[in-house]
């Protein structure tokens, strides 16, 4: 598998990575969608670029904490000042990149570090980049002074993270009184796990630490990763006029650098190490984002899954509560019983039956009042059931999702999601009447093809309408106890007097289809109370698949890794081992031989790395 086969597997990774949203606030979610756009800025700033230009000049970022004399090492490498230094923090705004003049169009393209605007002059753009073309400087060879990695300005800190991720070479600055604040250890923790190029420079060391501070700081890169990392130390020294150090004192990180920029094997294998061991990493760490983006989808899904249950239990405990004779309580039950207990329904029935043979027209006139008012109470008694209902499955909904996190997050965004909506109420109203309509209307439609018409007609539009409406609301017989003898009883009577006006089977049809328009008048009031917590979790930007594409992509950059020719058509022959200086060789030799010395005195402020990991 080719080069461009390769790369092809990483831009796939890179569409995938950028598509990436985890909106909910899951545990983690923020820190995994930083990395994963810290892993696509790294694709586009260095993977992708050195990648597809395996012979551009060699990029080596110097970086640190604050106040360890980047600039000061930067310029003095060079020879003459071209980024700034000085004791008030943060000295170094925009990044200073310098490099050979013949080299400036890899530079003023957007091949590395695309993101950042170029600049030919000083400038206090933390999104620029400042190029400084400088003959003495080495042909192939380019150095970055980037911010501080502990600065107080957010965004230098993500500048220079950004900076480090793109480098060919890390050039790690660090003082003597400083060299073990954790946070430069979190990078450089980094850098050793995705087997980055790094070369550490102790800065400003005192005569007296000479032969503590360097050994110590050997044996911590040695027990992180990083033994096999060179060590130069740059004594505690004046500097002139010009704020350079003495050139005796930057001469073996000048020596070593200009080393590796003349040697195209040395350079080619700084760039391979670096390159494959980012890759490397992307790899390792893409998996953990799809993993975040499926607790995204997964959290939706169970947030959505709430809501659907909730109000479908709810709609559930509507339609049983319409069918096992609980409606047959209270004021429709005392209307019921004034509509056919005083007598008064019978009689007018047997003179209404009678007067049919004389004029049929005349017997929908006079029902008796009781059977409006027994509509009325029936009404009053489904449209309560309705928001008490509803109401209470907003509540459940709202339960549900504070005990989620994510769930938490979207009520505190979205409150009106506490309370039904100020229409559901009298839409509630209006769905109750227009299922009498409903019944009226079935009702009439029945009556006016049966031969026993008088009998219809003597129990009035209203009377055999609420009846049915009885013989609707106790279909399962959930009656218990004295009810049985009471509502259920009259409801008998209802089935009754429909099965006597249009017989049996058309009063089962009837009831059936009146039942079954009720749930649906149900459904639409609830709807739209469902539909707006949806609605909520359709805005959040999880869209499905993505979990799949990323380790699709992964897959996909594993086998061309396998495949690869490790960027380039011939093996690379092996180049010496990057050794320390020389004058540091005596102590690194000792590390392993002498008692682990204390650490010199630092500032207050620091927090040394040991004290975070054992804490």
């Amino acid at each position: 598998m080719s080069v461009e086969s390769l790369s092809a597997a990483l831009v796939r990774l890179r569409e995938a990575l950028g598509a990436v949203r985890l909106p909910l606030d899951l545990p983690d979610a923020q820190a995994v969608l930083s990395r994963a756009r810290e892993q696509a800025a790294q694709l586009d700033d260095y993977v992708l670029p050195r990648l597809g230009r395996l012979d551009a000049p060699l990029l080596a970022v110097v970086g640190g904490s604050t106040g360890a004399g980047k600039s000061t090492l930067v310029n003095s490498l060079i020879g003459r000042p071209v980024t700034a230094a000085g004791v008030i923090r943060p000295t170094t705004r925009a990044a200073v990149l310098v490099h050979h003049p013949d080299d400036a169009a890899w530079f003023t393209s957007s091949q590395v570090l695309p993101g950042l605007a170029r600049s030919d002059g000083p400038t206090q753009d933390v999104r620029a980049l400042q190029l400084v073309a400088e003959p003495s400087l080495p042909r192939g060879l380019a150095v970055l002074d980037a911010p501080d990695l502990d600065s107080v300005v957010a965004e230098n800190r993500a500048l220079a993270g950004q900076l480090l991720a793109a480098a060919d070479l890390w050039l790690f600055v660090t003082s003597a009184a400083r060299y073990a604040d954790a946070v430069p250890w979190d990078y450089l923790r980094s850098a050793a796990e995705r087997k980055a190029v790094v070369a550490v420079v102790l800065d400003r060391l005192p005569p007296a630490a000479v032969d503590d501070i360097p050994a110590h700081l050997g044996q911590m890169m040695s027990q992180r990763g990083l033994a096999e990392s060179p060590l130069f130390a740059v004594p505690e020294t004046e500097v002139d006029a010009d704020g350079l150090l003495p050139a005796a004192a930057v001469a073996p990180i000048r020596s070593w650098l200009a080393e590796l920029a003349h040697s195209a094997v040395r350079r080619n294998e700084v760039v391979v190490q670096t390159l494959d061991g980012a890759i490397t990493a992307l790899a390792a760490a893409a998996p953990q984002v799809a993993e975040a983006v499926e607790a995204q989808q997964d959290a939706v899904a169970t947030l959505r899954g709430d809501v659907e249950s909730i109000f479908a239990m709810a709609a559930e405990s509507i339609s049983a509560q319409t069918a096992d004779g609980t409606m047959l309580r209270g004021e429709v039950l005392a209307r019921w019983q004034d509509f056919v207990g005083t007598g008064e329904f019978f009689r007018a029935v047997e003179q209404k039956i009678g007067r049919m043979r004389d004029r049929l027209t005349a017997a929908v006139k006079g029902e008796p009042r009781q059977a409006a008012q027994l509509k009325i109470a029936v009404e009053s008694g489904l449209e309560i059931l309705l928001r008490e209902e509803g109401e209470a499955a907003v509540r459940r909904v709202v339960a549900s999702w504070q005990a989620h996190p994510a769930g938490r997050r979207l009520l505190a965004e979205h409150e009106e999601l506490g309370r039904t909506l100020p229409e559901f109420g009298p839409a509630a109203a209006q769905a109750v009447r227009d299922w009498q309509g409903d019944v009226l209307t079935l009702v009439t439609s029945e009556g006016q093809q049966k031969k026993a018409k008088a009998r219809y007609l003597a129990l009035g539009l209203n009377g055999i309408g609420v009846a049915l409406m009885i013989v609707v609301f106790s279909q399962t017989g959930g009656l218990i106890g004295a009810e049985v003898g009471i509502a259920g009883g009259t409801a008998v009577l209802a089935q009754r007097l429909l099965e006597a006006v249009f017989g049996e089977d058309a009063v089962r049809r009837l009831a059936r289809q009146a039942k079954q328009q009720l749930d649906a008048r149900t459904a639409q009031v609830l709807a739209p109370e469902s539909a707006r917590f949806q609605a909520v979790l359709d805005q959040i930007e999880v869209r499905p698949g993505q979990a799949e594409e990323l380790r699709a992509a992964v897959a996909e950059l594993d086998r061309a890794r396998a495949e690869a020719d490790r960027f380039t058509s011939a093996p690379v022959p092996k180049a010496p081992a990057i050794p320390v200086p020389t004058e540091l060789a005596a102590l690194a030799a000792e590390v392993t031989r002498r008692p682990q010395p204390q650490p010199a005195e630092r500032d207050e402020e620091s927090t040394p790395v040991e004290e975070v990991e054992h804490s």
